[in-house]
């Protein structure tokens, strides 16, 4: 290593960083202090290389060396800090930093590999901290000054934990560098406060606000000002939950600011601060969040140096002109001093932090947002078009998962796809967020029009995102606008430089308005849409060729829909044998990907199902399967399988009834030949004796023989009402033991007699004694099993004729029998459906009186009636959204551990806790949960908060929900659940951290790992939540975790398996 060959230097160095990287290497005293001063010297080498090596060999010979060897590398690289040479220098910055880019160099490596497992770490973190505290005000070169911040930023996001003794010096010492006359100083110092607020004392956080609120008001100049505003908008992204106490001090301050300051760079910060407070704070932002919205769009439109308005009166017509003015559309005026672009910029992403953290204003969004929203879509600066397109979309999922809208049903195929033409149906109400936005559709299509025919790539990319939020959110809101919008769809389909991203987008976009609108539409634009979209199946990317054939599956149903509305077929002739053509040449290719041979099966199947009768000559050629197919399975028949032998009869009779006409005689044959055998005579003789057959089946000791026979009774009954109902109402008041399987094939017969309107009026003369008999059932004290069945015999019934059985329903809601108010509270349950129903309107009349019961005095009413609210908010949440207020505060309630409800059991010596509580806080939960779902624009998500973190203390059943809970929230509320982070991670801790006695049973250790795994799932989900890698609490939990090799095996398979839905943003577990 002394060599004067710089080769030989290079290899010693090598090998010494080989040997080091073993753990059976040790060096004695002597060798140990000269390699450090080997190594050290080498920092000075005079090639590059060598250094590199040295550099790399630091991080390695620190775990091997005794700690006064430690102190003296990590002295003599501070004392590199001072250097006049800025090679040494250099050097010092790369040892402290490169920990970022490589795993075995640095000191920072050093100092992770030994944290927490002995004082070493503490000690060099404290001396580095030391020296740099002394480099920074005192160092003349400014790139001394810079390094340094960068280090000691660096320090304090891993370890500031570990200096909480220097953590009043290093704030100090951050704060004077604030006023530095250097820019860039002043931007370090800010990071790394930010660092230092999210490990600080509250002291210390109280006097750093203080200070900066203070320099705040007395404004003393344009420069620091900027710095400090640019500081608060650093604290609160890094510490969003410390900084709530001050949002109505800093808010007029922003605000003022932000008006009356010329700078445009200046506007910039404030406007970032204020997006900060708005996703950090949002309870305490609350009041100033309409004040934040007017700032934001009088600056979106805040473009000095461009003049707009010659673009005004434009209009959509003449395409031709297009192609010569897109180069003023792109906006060539260049100024390199003009960063009002920062101000636009900033205003937009502000905008889409409001519209996400504010789903309840979404009215008042549409009336003063979007608008303006919609006329900056010709914002000349791409990137900030980008931001305003982004916080459209934000605006519209806004509008799709949380506004209030009676959705229709859609029918369905095998691929999901909507086949229908009906329109949505939405409230009444013009003032809705959806009827705002259906009025302003016009609008929107007309700024997009010149846009979707841009030479940017990015922006018809944007233009194609609102237009398919727009589709998702309004079922048919492009049918008159599809003349404007379908020539942007050919202008990226015909493109020639498009990449294949822009082709996927392109043929997405086009799968979405295909699936969401009327198909009369699309006629006119079919002859040009075909032979473009059949180009795209030949292209090279696996991906565009996938997008491209499920788009032809559904041009297919449009040609010729299966609805009986037919237009003329011999039109698309030939475009249905170039689609044969390009599909069948995809099933042809022998190296065919997965998912396009899948997307080709498919097509090839629309189009035969569709369009087979225009194409007799291919189908000879791929469809000779039908004599084959149905000879195969005839044989399938005299199989052992009893599947088997299902699944073909079910072929064979959907064969049959579709193509029986044109079976010669042959396969006729070939199939009834084997259906004799299928059949006995004691099937002849089950025929004769039905009643007796089935009834001595109810005696069997199988349960699922029971089950089947109360089903077949039923369903046996239906057909013939007038000899089995008398029969059945005189076996359920008669016989107890066969009551619940009874009531069960009544179940059936109402069902099965609800499918259509003539076979409802034929159960009507039986519903009143059908009504009757029910209620006596549930009045005697039969089982919970035997009134569960009971409520849904009286649901279904409910549904049938809601005019004058939902009334007598509701009135039994004051019976003196809690049996018979459970049972009414369990009917409602099964009253509420997800389709549709003429019992919906009289329901909601009536929901307040049933949710009462969330008060009865008896504890089963109580959890019945969760239960029901949970359904309601599963299926119908407009049943209950509008009563929400009144009823989440009972909910909140009833997650709270009862004393009163828990009582001890004796048994034997032992004494056994019972907990009859349990089972109403599991229902609330539950209902809860849900209603993350399905009315999050009704929750105060902080108030939900509180008692979900009750929960986590709860019961093992509680804790497994809460953990359910947690990993929803992170996703929908990320922001509030970040400011309760403390709060949420000390019983998740517990929890994982907890030790089972030894002397439990294999259950009690079966059961806390299920628990332990749980938990670990749910801290998977908050890691994923971004800024949570700067939570100390967060850091260490997780190191607890890595100090116990049974949970960090645990925590790694779980991390594992969840691998496949997204990385996570945690930087230890990246």
């Amino acid at each position: 290593m002394n060599s004067v060959d710089k080769d030989y230097r290079f290899m010693a160095t090598n090998d010494l960083i080989s040997a080091l990287q073993h753990e059976y290497f040790k060096l004695d005293d002597e060798s140990e202090k000269k390699v450090v001063n080997t190594v050290m010297g080498l920092l000075e080498d005079k090639n590059g290389e060598v250094q590199n090596l040295a550099v790399k060999c630091l991080g390695l010979l620190v775990t091997k060396v005794k700690e006064k060897y430690v102190e003296k590398i990590a002295n003599s690289l501070c004392d590199g800090m001072k250097s006049s040479s800025e090679q040494l220098r250099d050097i010092s910055s790369i040892v402290a930093l490169m920990t970022r880019e490589h795993p075995f160099a640095g000191l920072k490596t050093v100092i992770a590999d030994i944290a927490f497992q002995s004082q070493l770490a503490v000690l060099l973190c404290k001396l580095i901290v030391s020296r740099l505290l002394s480099v920074i005000p005192t160092a003349q070169d400014p790139s001394v000054q810079l390094e340094a911040l960068d280090i000691l930023g660096d320090i304090l996001k891993k370890y500031g934990g570990l200096l909480s003794d220097h953590h009043s010096n290093v704030q100090q010492c951050l704060i004077s560098q604030l006023t530095n006359s250097r820019l860039a100083v002043r931007k370090r110092a800010t990071i790394a406060l930010g660092q230092l607020v999210i490990c600080n004392n509250n002291a210390l956080f109280t006097e750093l606000m203080r200070h900066l609120v203070a320099e705040l008001k007395q404004n003393r100049s344009l420069s620091t000002t900027r710095t400090y505003v640019q500081c608060i908008a650093t604290i609160s992204r890094q510490a969003g939950h410390r900084i709530g106490n001050y949002v109505d001090t800093l808010m007029p301050l922003l605000f003022s600011f932000s008006l009356q300051q010329d700078d445009d760079e200046f506007k910039d910060y404030c406007l970032q601060a204020l997006e900060s407070l708005v996703l950090r704070c949002p309870k305490e932002v609350t009041p100033y969040v309409m004040k934040i919205v007017e700032i934001c769009l009088q600056y979106l439109k805040y473009d000095p140096n461009y003049n707009y308005d010659s673009d005004e009166d434009e209009d959509m017509e003449g395409e031709d002109d297009i192609d010569e003015d897109d180069d003023d559309d792109q906006g060539d005026y260049s100024d390199d001093d003009d960063v009002s672009w920062k101000v636009r910029r900033a205003a937009s992403r502000c905008i889409d932090a409001v519209i996400r953290s504010r789903p309840e204003l979404l009215h008042e969004f549409y009336r003063n947002v979007s608008p303006t929203l919609i006329s900056r879509f010709k914002e000349r600066e791409e990137n900030v078009k980008s931001d305003i397109f982004s916080a459209y979309v934000t605006l519209l999922r806004q509008t799709r998962t949380l506004a209030t809208v009676e959705t229709r049903v859609d029918a369905m195929d095998e691929d999901g796809i909507v086949t229908t033409n009906q329109s949505s149906t939405l409230i009444k109400d013009d003032k809705s967020p959806n009827s705002m936005l259906q009025g302003q559709v016009p609008s929107i299509v007309k700024a997009l029009y010149r846009l979707l025919k841009d030479k940017s790539i990015k922006t018809r990319q944007g233009c194609f995102s609102v237009l398919s939020e727009v589709c998702l959110v309004l079922y048919g809101s492009l049918n008159s606008h599809m003349a404007s919008v379908m020539p942007g769809i050919v202008y990226s389909l015909s493109d020639k430089s498009s990449t294949s991203n822009m082709k996927i987008d392109t043929l997405l976009f086009l799968q979405c308005v295909l699936t969401h609108h009327d198909s009369e539409v699309f006629y006119p634009h079919i002859d040009v849409l075909v032979p473009l979209v059949i180009d795209k199946v030949s292209d090279m990317f696996y991906k565009v060729v996938s997008e491209a054939l499920f788009v032809l599956q559904q041009l297919i149903k449009i040609m010729r829909p299966l609805d009986g509305n037919k237009p003329n077929v011999t039109r698309y002739d030939m475009h249905a044998r170039n689609i044969y053509k390009s599909t069948v040449g995809r099933l042809e290719t022998a190296d065919i990907d997965q998912e396009v041979k899948e997307r080709a099966i498919m097509c090839m199947g629309h189009l035969i199902c569709n369009m087979g009768d225009i194409l007799q000559n291919e189908l000879r050629n791929c469809l000779p399967i039908l004599p084959d197919g149905i000879q195969l399975l005839s044989s399938f028949l005299r199989k052992n399988s009893r599947a088997l032998k299902l699944s073909s009869l079910t072929a064979l009779n959907v064969l049959v009834r579709k193509f029986g006409l044109v079976m010669n005689n042959q396969l006729c044959d070939d199939v009834f030949s084997e259906i004799p055998l299928l059949i006995n005579e004691s099937d002849l003789h089950v025929s004769q004796n039905l009643k007796s057959v089935i009834t001595s089946a109810f005696l069997s000791s199988s349960e699922e023989i029971k089950s089947a026979a109360s089903f077949a009774l039923g369903n046996v009954a239906a057909g013939n009402l007038e000899e089995y109902l008398p029969f059945i109402f005189k076996e359920i008041e008669s016989e107890s033991k066969k009551q619940y399987l009874l009531l069960h094939s009544l179940k059936e017969i109402i069902v099965c007699q609800s499918s259509h309107s003539t076979a409802v009026q034929s159960l009507a003369p039986y519903v009143s004694t059908i009504w009757n008999l029910l209620f006596q059932s549930c009045e005697k004290a039969g089982g919970e099993g035997i009134r569960n069945m009971v409520a849904e015999c009286l649901g279904k019934l409910t549904i049938l004729d809601p005019e004058n059985l939902l009334p007598d329903l509701h009135n039994h809601l004051t019976s003196n029998s809690s049996f018979v108010r459970c049972t009414v509270v369990n009917a409602v349950k099964f009253a509420i459906s997800e389709q549709h129903h003429q019992v919906d309107l009289k329901l909601k009349q009536y929901m307040g009186d049933f949710l009462r019961s969330l008060e009865d005095a008896d504890p089963n009413v109580r959890r019945v009636a969760l239960v029901t609210l949970n359904s309601a908010a599963h299926n119908k949440p407009s049943l209950i959204k509008d009563m929400l207020d009144a009823v989440l505060p009972s909910l909140y309630d009833k997650t709270i551990i009862r004393k009163d409800m828990i009582r001890e059991v004796e048994m034997g010596p032992f004494k056994h806790t019972v907990d009859d509580g349990l089972d109403i806080r599991k229902a609330a939960f539950e209902c809860m949960y849900t209603l993350l779902d399905t009315c999050l624009d009704k929750l105060d998500i902080f108030q939900f908060l509180n008692y979900v973190e009750e929960g986590l203390k709860d019961h093992y059943d509680i804790k497994m929900l809460t953990y359910l809970m947690l990993i929803r929230l992170a996703a929908l509320c990320p922001n509030a659940v970040l400011q309760r982070f403390d709060k949420i991670l000390d019983p998740l801790r517990a929890t994982v951290m907890v030790q089972v006695k030894a002397l439990a049973v294999k259950q009690e250790f079966e059961k806390q790992n299920e628990l332990k795994r749980s938990a670990l799932r749910a801290l998977t989900s908050l890691m994923k939540i971004p800024d949570s890698d700067k939570s100390l609490q967060l850091s260490e939990f997780l190191q607890q975790i890595n100090s116990n090799p049974a949970i960090s095996s645990m925590f790694e398979t779980i991390k594992n398996d969840e691998s496949g839905s997204g990385s996570f943003i945690h930087t230890e577990y990246k």
